[in-house]
């Protein structure tokens, strides 16, 4: 896993205790992965907000267009990480529900995508992912539910 920034926020309110959650993850085994095969890289993570990136090269479908699943694998795996950090340590959690709404291609560069939390509860964490270009002209909008299990 590509580990750009470090990223903290405190574990609750007012508790004043900051948790590393990047760091929590840095030690994930990612060989093999499609986080490598897409040559991903985590630059933000949060409970509520995960920031991260891919490049197009490599990501594109025969027209040269980045592929719509590369940008569906980026929301994804943005908005799951973003929930295993909601749900804590102990306990694991996978998609159940995912859609994705594709508005424009991009060619070259990278595309970045950040989930921003839209319900944290105690079973379920919801997550809408927005892909941008380096322009920053949207390239995707996204939705993704996570169920935690304990």
């Amino acid at each position: 896993m590509t580990d750009t920034s470090a990223s903290a926020t405190p574990s609750s309110p007012g508790s004043g205790a900051e948790i590393d959650w990047k760091a929590m993850y840095a030690g994930t085994e990612t060989a093999g992965t499609l986080f490598e095969r897409m040559e991903m890289e985590l630059l933000e993570l949060a409970p509520d907000r995960a920031v991260g990136r891919i490049p197009v090269k490599g990501n594109t479908q025969p027209a040269g267009l980045l592929h719509g699943g590369a940008s569906v694998v980026l929301a994804e795996t943005l908005g799951s990480l973003a929930a295993q950090a909601h749900a804590g340590p102990g306990k694991k959690t996978v998609g159940i529900e995912v859609s994705a709404t594709h508005h424009r291609g991009a060619r070259d560069g990278y595309v970045t995508g950040t989930a921003t939390a839209i319900h944290l509860g105690r079973s379920t964490a919801s997550y809408e992912i927005v892909i941008t270009d380096e322009a920053g002209k949207r390239v995707c909008t996204a939705r993704l539910t996570c169920m935690i299990l304990s």
